[in-house]
């Protein structure tokens, strides 16, 4: 069992998560309870309960902590000091092997967010909204530049998101490793090009 000393330095939530997220890595999220977790801490479960009313409730943020720091990242790579093609590009590609890092490595914690998903709880929702947000902003870096043509920028950002689910989605990702279909190169390129501007011939 993971124990997980205290920390003057920490609050007692992202403690709490902490100790959950690795519970969740070692012996899965099914089998951990909370009392498992308070133990690891050294604390009643009540004392778990008086931050998260649920172990569901704990799943989610462990899930919201885990995307958060792939928006933290895909925000810092929008705001780079690089031409907006460049940009888009690394972008896309950099999400997806974050997820793949993050997800696809770990049965475990796949299942953890798989089940996050197939539950449509509204912090998945919201993690691809803000990385839609995200992308949309490179995208109209682009078209102030004249690289990227894009009449309706949200339904851009939107599209180019979905083009990338093969590569962004954890389940997808983990689903099609092995399926015929484009290279993250491949779709990346294309996306590209749809969003290109086209001039008369």
């Amino acid at each position: 069992m993971v124990m997980v000393a205290d920390s003057s330095e920490t609050d007692t939530p992202a403690r709490i998560l902490v100790a959950a997220e690795r519970l969740f890595r070692e012996i899965g999220y099914q089998k951990t309870t909370v009392a498992d977790i308070a133990k690891a801490l050294r604390m009643s479960p009540a004392n778990v309960y008086r931050f998260f009313d649920s172990k569901r409730a704990i799943h989610e943020a462990v899930a919201r902590r885990l995307m958060g720091e792939v928006e933290i990242a895909a925000t810092a790579i929008a705001f780079e000091d690089l031409e907006p093609v460049s940009r888009l590009r690394r972008l896309l590609a950099s999400i997806h092997h974050m997820n793949v890092e993050r997800y696809t490595g770990d049965e475990k914690i796949h299942q953890m967010v798989a089940m996050a998903m197939e539950e449509d709880w509204q912090v998945c929702n919201a993690h691809f909204e803000r990385l839609t947000g995200i992308i949309g902003k490179v995208i109209d870096d682009g078209v102030k530049q004249g690289v990227f043509a894009a009449p309706d920028l949200a339904l851009a950002a939107m599209t180019t998101a979905t083009a990338m689910s093969r590569f962004f989605h954890p389940q997808m990702i983990a689903q099609c490793a092995h399926k015929p279909g484009p290279t993250l190169e491949q779709m990346i390129d294309f996306v590209i090009a749809a969003l290109t501007p086209r001039h008369p011939a």
